[in-house]
């Protein structure tokens, strides 16, 4: 597929460290740890169990994007602190989709973009690049998290304002 692809290249379902790699001796740009909303096989783990190691193997030389069960900013500062690259959603958006369309689209990543904001200042981040490991785990509650101290400064870098579409008439 590679040789004939010569554009980006992303694969999504990767939920193990050998099918990430694999991703990567094959030429895959990057990788969605997803699975799939978990309705095909409720035996299975959670994207979110398996993104520390993905993201561990993986170890930079290729995106790792995060599709599962993001509904508020904290589940996206949750997922960035595993090793995420960027974040997917598709929930959030179309419930905003079916409830006022182009403004309800808007809106609803108006509040997913607030509650990140709001969750970063509660960790005292300023950077979502930068969000330490486990800053919101509970063995980061109990031993103080200093990795996450030294991140902490006031927000001020995080975009307040959601670009319009291009070529959006009215």
């Amino acid at each position: 597929m590679r040789r004939t692809w010569q554009r980006k290249l992303i694969l999504k379902g990767i939920m193990h460290v050998d099918d990430a790699r694999t991703a990567i001796d094959l030429g895959a740009d990057a990788i969605i740890v997803s699975n799939h909303g978990g309705r095909q096989l409720d035996g299975a783990p959670s994207s979110i169990s398996v993104l520390p190691q993905i993201a561990e193997a993986v170890n930079g030389r290729i995106e790792v994007f995060f599709d599962g069960g993001i509904r508020t900013g904290a589940d996206i500062v949750k997922a960035m602190g595993c090793g995420a690259d960027a974040c997917l959603t598709g929930r959030g958006y179309l419930y905003g989709l079916a409830a006022r369309g182009y403004d309800g689209v808007k809106r609803a990543l108006e509040l997913l973009r607030d509650e990140l904001h709001d969750c970063m200042v509660l960790c005292g981040l300023n950077d979502i690049a930068g969000i330490p490991p486990g800053v919101v785990t509970r063995a980061a509650i109990h031993r103080g998290n200093d990795s996450a101290r030294k991140t902490r400064a006031p927000m001020s870098e995080l975009p307040r304002r959601i670009p319009e579409p291009s070529g959006r008439d009215g």
